[in-house]
């Protein structure tokens, strides 16, 4: 917030479900630190501000990864950065669009790392656009403006007022721990995944270098 400030925070709020990689950005804290530091005696804007803009930014997030998914089709869950995230945040995503067809998009505004998948899938599912924009700008509307206004009020609080840099790291520690766990069971899983191929990879190999140190003998004797 220091070094962005407001362009910033909409920036990033944009890029957490306009691109790819928008699972990695704080959104929730980051949010929620905005509110907090509305509430300061010398605010970096208006509050009602963030909660015009912030919601904005979101929205307009919503609809780029919507035509990405669109244009891009199933083939983009099958990338890079989706094999990153791992196939659980999808198939999680997947089942909320089963249950609550397009209040996915209303819902999966709450929920990190499923609100950068939500646009995706709705692209490629081929949902109504229209469906999806309205749900979408209801979710960014309460998601945006209800966590900067909960940050202001608690703001205003003595004790939060007092101990604002805990409040932040402490906002922050919801992504960064969820994230870091998340990464560290991929590690883990991939690493068990690789020593149960192993003695497939090595029978192989073992079976000819036995063959290759046989003697050579004439034919005949």
């Amino acid at each position: 917030m220091a070094t962005g400030g407001l362009i910033g925070l909409c920036v990033l709020v944009f890029l957490e479900t306009g691109v790819l990689v928008g699972f990695v950005f704080p959104g929730d804290s980051l949010l929620f630190t905005a509110g907090i530091l509305a509430a300061q005696p010398d605010p970096y804007a208006p509050l009602w501000l963030p909660c015009v803009l912030v919601p904005l930014s979101a929205a307009l997030g919503d609809q780029c990864g919507y035509f990405i998914g669109r244009r891009l089709g199933a083939g983009v869950l099958q990338g890079r950065v989706m094999r990153f995230i791992g196939p659980e945040p999808v198939d999680r995503t997947h089942r909320f669009f089963e249950r609550y067809g397009p209040l996915t998009v209303f819902f999966g505004r709450f929920i990190g790392i499923v609100r950068t998948l939500v646009p995706l899938l709705a692209g490629f599912t081929r949902m109504r656009h229209r469906d999806f924009t309205i749900f979408s700008v209801l979710g960014s509307t309460f998601w945006g403006a209800g966590i900067i206004v909960l940050g202001y009020l608690l703001g205003d609080v003595t004790i939060i007022a007092e101990n604002i840099d805990l409040m932040i790291m402490a906002s922050a520690a919801t992504v960064i721990v969820p994230i870091t766990v998340h990464l560290i069971r991929r590690g883990l899983a991939r690493r068990r995944a690789n020593r149960a191929e192993a003695p497939d990879d090595v029978m192989p190999d073992v079976a000819a270098t036995e063959a290759d140190e046989r003697p050579v003998t004439a034919r005949g004797h």
